[in-house]
Protein backbone atom coordinates (compact mmCIF):
# COMPACT_ATOMS: atom_id res chain seq x y z
CA UNK A 1 0.00 0.00 0.00
CA UNK A 2 1.18 3.48 -0.68
CA UNK A 3 1.85 5.91 1.68
CA UNK A 4 0.61 8.79 0.11
CA UNK A 5 -2.17 7.00 -1.59
CA UNK A 6 -3.13 5.89 1.72
CA UNK A 7 -2.97 9.10 3.29
CA UNK A 8 -4.60 11.12 0.62
CA UNK A 9 -7.73 8.41 0.73
CA UNK A 10 -7.81 8.66 4.22
CA UNK A 11 -7.80 12.37 4.15
CA UNK A 12 -11.11 12.39 1.86
CA UNK A 13 -12.85 10.37 3.65
CA UNK A 14 -12.06 11.87 7.25
CA UNK A 15 -13.02 15.10 5.12
CA UNK A 16 -16.56 13.55 4.29
CA UNK A 17 -16.99 11.30 7.02
CA UNK A 18 -16.43 14.06 9.64
CA UNK A 19 -13.88 12.50 11.27
CA UNK A 20 -10.23 13.03 12.74
CA UNK A 21 -8.20 11.34 10.49
CA UNK A 22 -6.09 9.72 13.19
CA UNK A 23 -9.20 7.75 14.05
CA UNK A 24 -8.70 5.76 10.75
CA UNK A 25 -6.53 2.88 10.08
CA UNK A 26 -6.56 0.59 6.43
CA UNK A 27 -8.92 -1.87 8.23
CA UNK A 28 -11.66 0.73 8.62
CA UNK A 29 -14.84 -0.05 7.36
CA UNK A 30 -17.41 2.80 5.53
CA UNK A 31 -19.98 1.34 6.89
CA UNK A 32 -19.15 1.90 10.36
CA UNK A 33 -18.44 5.77 9.67
CA UNK A 34 -22.05 5.98 9.10
CA UNK A 35 -21.74 8.20 5.79
CA UNK A 36 -24.59 8.70 3.53
CA UNK A 37 -24.63 7.84 0.01
CA UNK A 38 -23.77 11.41 -0.82
CA UNK A 39 -20.73 11.46 1.30
CA UNK A 40 -19.88 7.92 -0.42
CA UNK A 41 -20.58 9.79 -3.85
CA UNK A 42 -18.52 12.75 -3.29
CA UNK A 43 -15.66 10.48 -1.71
CA UNK A 44 -15.33 8.75 -4.67
CA UNK A 45 -15.21 12.19 -7.17
CA UNK A 46 -12.45 12.99 -4.94
CA UNK A 47 -10.68 10.30 -5.36
CA UNK A 48 -11.10 10.05 -9.51
CA UNK A 49 -10.47 14.06 -9.44
CA UNK A 50 -7.01 14.06 -7.37
CA UNK A 51 -5.61 10.81 -9.32
CA UNK A 52 -7.22 11.80 -12.68
CA UNK A 53 -9.18 7.95 -12.74
CA UNK A 54 -12.87 6.82 -12.86
CA UNK A 55 -13.68 4.60 -10.19
CA UNK A 56 -16.25 1.99 -11.63
CA UNK A 57 -19.74 2.10 -9.34
CA UNK A 58 -23.37 1.93 -9.89
CA UNK A 59 -25.27 3.69 -6.28
CA UNK A 60 -28.05 2.12 -7.22
CA UNK A 61 -25.97 -1.12 -6.30
CA UNK A 62 -25.87 0.46 -2.88
CA UNK A 63 -25.87 -2.43 0.14
CA UNK A 64 -27.57 -1.18 3.42
CA UNK A 65 -23.97 -0.57 5.07
CA UNK A 66 -23.70 2.50 2.47
CA UNK A 67 -20.71 0.30 0.45
CA UNK A 68 -20.61 -0.78 -2.95
CA UNK A 69 -19.44 -2.92 -4.93
CA UNK A 70 -19.51 -3.30 -8.62
CA UNK A 71 -17.17 -4.49 -11.44
CA UNK A 72 -15.05 -5.52 -9.04
CA UNK A 73 -13.90 -2.49 -6.86
CA UNK A 74 -14.41 -3.22 -3.38
CA UNK A 75 -15.54 -0.10 -0.77
CA UNK A 76 -15.78 -2.19 1.99
CA UNK A 77 -12.78 -0.65 3.84
CA UNK A 78 -9.94 1.86 3.59
CA UNK A 79 -7.38 -0.41 2.28
CA UNK A 80 -9.45 -2.34 -0.48
CA UNK A 81 -10.24 1.31 -1.63
CA UNK A 82 -6.37 2.17 -1.84
CA UNK A 83 -5.76 -1.09 -3.62
CA UNK A 84 -8.05 -0.35 -5.65
CA UNK A 85 -7.03 2.85 -6.57
CA UNK A 86 -3.81 1.74 -7.38
CA UNK A 87 -5.11 -0.96 -9.51
CA UNK A 88 -6.43 1.76 -11.94
CA UNK A 89 -3.49 4.51 -11.65
CA UNK A 90 -1.66 1.12 -12.88
CA UNK A 91 -3.36 0.66 -15.51
CA UNK A 92 -4.36 4.62 -16.35
CA UNK A 93 -0.02 4.24 -16.53
CA UNK A 94 -0.18 0.96 -18.64
CA UNK A 95 -2.61 2.64 -21.51
CA UNK A 96 -0.35 5.23 -22.08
Amino acid sequence: MTDRIYADITRIIAEQAMVDVDELTPMTRVEDLEMDSLAVVETLFAIEELYDITIPFNANTMDSGNTMDSEGFDLSTISTIVTGVEALIADKGSLT
